[in-house]
């Protein structure tokens, strides 16, 4: 099992490196894979609220936790033209939930060579991303055999501001062949709910994800922040970085008995 963590926006260097340095060290004691992710950008938000630092600083403070800890880097592409700039910093390239259906931004990731990692449409049912990967494969046909293809499971719409899980989804995507990862904290969002804020509950991600767990995924999604009620993004749904142990704790006891 590895995980994908980090503050869900890049608000500032020191935020960025405080849990950076957190996390190397506590997935390094528990011996998880870690690969740290935050976005320079957050273009798909509800209202025209902050957005983030931007394409140029964002990369370079990614670049320094890569070259601190030693981290590989996950972050968010949204236009084609900022794919081959993002892959000279980041390890893998992640497609937002509402942009899995982009042709020319899938293909745009897939062609730096960098692994791609899909977030599933809160819109899209779990057979739906086979669309997703022979996109990408018309440009890359090894990549989802080589493993350069992930797929994330984020939760699904239900009705105005819920969403819901369907742990059978993450059955379904394994039929793909690609590794398949379960995004705890943005599946507990409340879209939109909040006078065009989204809101969420981060009280349930324990539960959630000890269910995914328990059903068999390769990878977890956990954003975590120093404090969450001052982050700029998803401020409701972010784990608190000094309760990250506990969390990862109750994983990897999970994961030892789906995968003794």
């Amino acid at each position: 099992m590895f995980l994908i963590a980090g503050p869900c926006a890049i608000e500032s260097r020191d935020c960025v490196m405080q849990t950076a340095e957190t996390l190397n060290r506590l997935c390094y004691d528990l011996g998880v894979t870690l690969y740290f992710k935050s976005s320079f950008d957050k273009a798909n938000r509800t209202s025209a609220s902050a957005r983030g630092i931007g394409m140029d600083e964002g990369l370079r403070i990614l670049q320094e936790v890569k070259t601190q800890f030693g981290l590989p880097i996950v972050t968010d592409v949204h236009e084609s033209h900022q794919c081959a700039p993002v892959a000279e910093v980041a390890d893998v390239l992640q497609i937002p939930a509402f942009l899995s259906r982009q042709t020319d931004l899938l293909q745009a990731a897939a062609v730096t060579g960098r692994t791609v990692n899909v977030k599933k449409g809160q819109f899209m049912a779990p057979w739906d991303m086979g669309g997703a990967i022979s996109k990408i494969e018309q440009v890359a046909p090894n990549a989802a055999k080589d493993g350069r293809v992930w797929l994330t499971e984020r939760g699904s719409s239900f009705g105005y501001g819920r969403l819901v899980v369907d742990m059978t989804s993450l059955v379904e995507m394994r039929r793909f062949g690609c590794p398949v990862i379960f995004d705890a904290t943005h599946s507990v969002q409340q879209p939109s709910s909040q006078a065009g804020i989204t809101g969420g509950n981060r009280e349930m991600v324990p539960y959630l994800m000890r269910a995914a767990l328990a059903v068999g995924v390769d990878g977890l999604f956990i954003e975590t922040h120093p404090n969450p009620e001052q982050a700029i993004s998803d401020a409701a749904n972010q784990v608190r970085l000094n309760d990250m142990k506990k969390l990862l704790d109750q994983a990897l006891e999970i994961n030892k008995l789906i995968n003794p």
